[in-house]
């Protein structure tokens, strides 16, 4: 068996991010690949991506980014909302593309078995700074920092009336779905968003926390038996624990931000080995 790789925040629309994805390989016919969200905002761009690395990796498992979901002027493909989300759900079906609408699919490598489920849940703006009560007062905050997600004007909630009442209902689904998931069976979530507030700490403008997640999630590492947590949209690439648990961020990024960094680009985070250890048995 391969080992379990993962990988977020492509945005092809670069072309240098295009080079990138265009480069990826996997190391084993056998590996599994992980993407994250963030692929590209433009439908044709999205199915590109997806395609070629499906081509290329034994499976592919694909969770929701933001930027998938904004409905772009220059887009021709102009669905919104749940409208759209389910269309790309539909892509990645004639892909052969894992999607969060899908049977969890399990991965039998030697640290496995694991179901690997991939999550599409939102955010509802309880990432808000120490002492702030409400959504009108974080948002305040954040137009006077001069800090608003472009979520705001591209990202339809269609039908819901809000981007939180989305984020409620596709919690519902979800936690119900993972609450089904056999008790002897521990999971991988791959959310393009962190399920823990922990890694927006770290951001340079702390305001942008409202759009990363909802406090919802905290305990669900812990609830659902994660082996690990992946996630993406932070473009912060790191790997903390909490509770045990790891948790990856694995985005590429913007080619201003990844240009600096050392290493390969994109090359995917390993998150689960297909090999048994030296010495030990498959």
């Amino acid at each position: 068996m391969g080992d379990l790789l993962a990988i977020s925040d492509l945005h092809v629309r670069y072309e240098d991010n295009r080079q990138v994805v265009n480069g990826l390989r996997p190391g084993n016919a056998d590996d599994w690949l992980l993407v994250a969200g963030d692929v590209a905002e433009h439908v044709d761009d999205f199915v590109w991506a997806l395609g070629l690395l499906r081509d290329r990796f034994a499976k592919v498992v694909w969770a929701p980014g933001n930027h998938e979901l904004w409905t772009h002027p220059a887009d021709p493909v102009q669905l919104r909302g749940e409208r759209r989300y389910r269309h790309l759900v539909e892509l990645c079906r004639g892909l052969g593309v894992v999607t969060p609408e899908d049977p969890y699919p399990v991965w039998r490598g030697a640290q496995g078995p694991v179901a690997v489920a991939p999550l599409f849940l939102l955010y509802d703006y309880t990432f808000r700074p120490a002492g702030v009560r409400t959504k009108a007062a974080a948002l305040r905050l954040a137009e006077e920092a001069g800090v608003v997600c472009t979520d705001e004007y591209l990202l339809h909630p269609d039908p819901y009336p809000s981007r939180e009442a989305w984020c409620r209902a596709r919690l519902a689904e979800t936690e119900a779905r993972l609450a089904a998931v056999a008790d002897e069976l521990p999971t991988v979530l791959v959310s393009h968003f962190p399920l823990i507030r922990q890694p927006t700490r770290v951001l340079r403008h702390p305001e942008f926390a409202l759009w990363c997640g909802t406090e919802a999630t905290a305990d669900w590492h812990r609830r659902f038996r994660a082996a690990a947590v992946v996630y993406g949209h932070l473009h912060i690439p790191r790997l903390i624990h909490q509770h045990g648990v790891p948790h990856h961020e694995v985005s590429l990024g913007y080619p201003r931000e990844w240009g600096g960094r050392q290493g390969t680009p994109g090359r995917p985070v390993r998150i689960l080995s297909g090999a048994p250890a030296a010495g030990g048995k498959a």
